[in-house]
């Protein structure tokens, strides 16, 4: 009997409604705490992840970083010329480690900044100039104009696509949400050691209970040593979570999709109330992605950003209106707000390796226009 791999099976549901995001920090035993959490017995928990991660309903397994106190980072919005979105995405998504999501972006309506029809999330080494990089990738695809959009303040980042598939709108937590810093965090040699050979992502056969043990050969050190770093890592707040990342944009084998709508909603709340709307934004569970961010003039004063996905529009229409509702109730006025609604969309972890950024910056130095 070939073993179910599809998200809505009712195992497999109930092991994702941890896995995707509820494994917070470093985790000594990972799987096993997804076993404990979800209530499935570790043998099944490891056999239905490695089945679902070989059948590509889980896109990856990995533990993930706070990037954010690792690296220089920033939401990026490109103009590019239509007859090249196509080719300049590939070309993103492909050939440049440092820009993690990959998304095209339209309006309802044609508003100021509805020609930026492209999104990437982009990450450069301590020590590196976002704004140079991005000059770099505006030189080689042809791009006409880009803005950085650097965090900040975080207040949700986690994506549980099957337990947010029914939650009601405003539905929220009893207090508004802690606001994350970005300010980077210096490590040493041992320390990157550890953390770059944590981050790769799991392969079928490491989805195993003892999932640490080869990766503290990589890093060349002890299991315990590994443990202990990890957990010191943990402590200095630079470790994200445990996840089992879902394919949620392309379709199953089957045909079943885990969502289809991506929306990124904006608001510009007054001078000053950034960190508080942010906090009240943050609470409602089904927020996967909150910030602080400056969009400046182009895009209408926007400070406070977010991101929620969503199997049905009207949905979204209706958890949104339930934000901006909590924002009026608590005093905030709003000035303006959009919705940029998500479309092609490919996602890789961002790279954060000086020594890579090197090798791509020498690779690509004497290059023209390659678009």
């Amino acid at each position: 009997m070939s073993i179910p791999v599809e998200h809505t099976d009712p195992i497999n549901s109930q092991i994702l409604a941890v896995s995707e995001d509820l494994v917070s920090g470093f985790q000594r035993e990972p799987f096993q705490h997804i076993s404990e959490k979800s209530g499935v017995e570790l043998p099944v928990v490891l056999e239905r992840i490695r089945a679902m991660l070989e059948g590509g309903v889980i896109r990856r397994v990995r533990q993930t970083m706070l990037a954010t106190k690792l690296a220089h980072g920033a939401l990026c919005a490109w103009k590019v010329d239509a007859d090249k979105l196509d080719a300049t995405f590939e070309w993103m998504f492909k050939e440049d480690p440092f820009s993690g999501h990959v998304v095209t972006r339209s309006t309802d309506r044609k508003i100021s900044g509805s020609d930026y029809k492209l999104w990437t999330t982009l990450k450069v080494p301590q020590g590196e100039s976002l704004e140079e990089h991005a000059k770099v990738l505006k030189r080689l695809t042809g791009a006409h104009e880009f803005i950085l959009m650097p965090a900040k303040g975080i207040f949700a980042l986690g994506v549980g696509h099957v337990r947010r598939k029914s939650m009601e709108p405003g539905a929220k937590s009893d207090e508004p949400a802690f606001m994350n810093t970005t300010t980077t965090v210096e490590l040493t040699e041992q320390e990157w050691n550890v953390l770059l050979a944590m981050k790769e992502e799991l392969t079928p056969d490491e989805v195993i209970a003892n999932v640490w043990d080869a990766r503290a050969e990589k890093a060349g050190v002890d299991l315990e040593t590994f443990f202990k770093v990890a957990e010191a890592l943990d402590e200095k707040k630079v470790i994200g979570r445990f996840s089992t990342f879902l394919e949620h944009v392309k379709p199953s084998a089957t045909g079943q999709k885990v969502t289809r709508f991506n929306a990124l909603f904006h608001w510009k709340v007054p001078e000053g109330r950034q960190q508080e709307a942010g906090g009240e934004v943050g609470r409602h569970d089904i927020m996967t992605h909150a910030y602080w961010r400056e969009g400046g003039a182009t895009f209408g004063g926007v400070n406070i950003m977010g991101v929620i996905h969503g199997t049905d529009k009207d949905r979204v229409h209706e958890h949104k209106a339930a934000i901006d509702a909590h924002l009026e109730k608590k005093g905030i006025s709003v000035d303006y707000t959009n919705v940029f609604w998500g479309g092609r969309s490919e996602i890789k972890p961002s790279e954060i390796s000086p020594t890579i950024y090197a090798e791509f910056h020498e690779k690509w130095k004497d290059s023209g226009l390659v678009l």
